[in-house]
């Protein structure tokens, strides 16, 4: 069964706005590794359209200007993933994607079952719904060294306890620390 790991940036006082944090080299090898250790990423459409705007490679293969040179195995390692897009409102996909729809449970637990090293989930919406369901393996957290004083806020409105227990944490060089949990169960 392949395990199901949702990752978020998020500031000291809660934040969750991809703007709010901070993005170096360090934190991009990082990111690019953890969606490597995932055969497939489970998003809504917000994240969905966020990512492909900002990664999609153009067909040409020739990173755009504007990214820098360390940027570029991360941008390879998001555009080359399979992704699987929860969304009522988007009638189709492309980017190497498919939709999911009908009962969330039933089509994570699908998804989960296939062979495979893992799925990778982010954003706020998706990963509460996931969460309601018992349905996340793995918590990781990225602690921004940064106040935003204000939103959006990770798990608002979740009906009950989540309780986690740690099993690995990361500093890196900016101040950030990367905190995995896995559920109590």
């Amino acid at each position: 069964m392949r395990p199901l790991r949702y990752s978020i940036n998020v500031t000291l006082d809660g934040c969750c706005d991809h703007q709010a944090g901070s993005a170096d080299e360090e934190s991009y090898r990082y990111w690019g590794e953890s969606l490597a250790r995932a055969d497939g990423l489970l998003f809504g459409r917000v994240i969905y359209e966020m990512m492909e705007a900002a990664w999609r490679l153009p067909s040409t293969g020739v990173r755009p200007d504007w990214m820098a040179e360390w940027m570029e195995p991360f941008a390879r390692t998001i555009d080359a993933a399979k992704k699987y897009v929860v969304s009522s409102t988007l009638e189709r996909v492309d980017w190497n994607a498919e939709l999911v729809r009908g009962d969330l449970g039933k089509a994570v637990e699908q998804l989960k079952e296939e062979p495979g090293k893992g799925l990778f989930t982010s954003g706020l919406t998706l990963p509460l719904a996931l969460a309601e369901l018992g349905l996340i393996d793995e918590y990781e957290f990225v602690v921004q060294p940064r106040l935003a004083g204000h939103g959006p806020t990770l798990f608002a409105g979740l009906s009950k306890y989540v309780d986690l227990k740690l099993v690995s944490r990361l500093e890196f060089g900016s101040g950030a620390v990367a905190l995995r949990y896995e559920p109590r169960r």
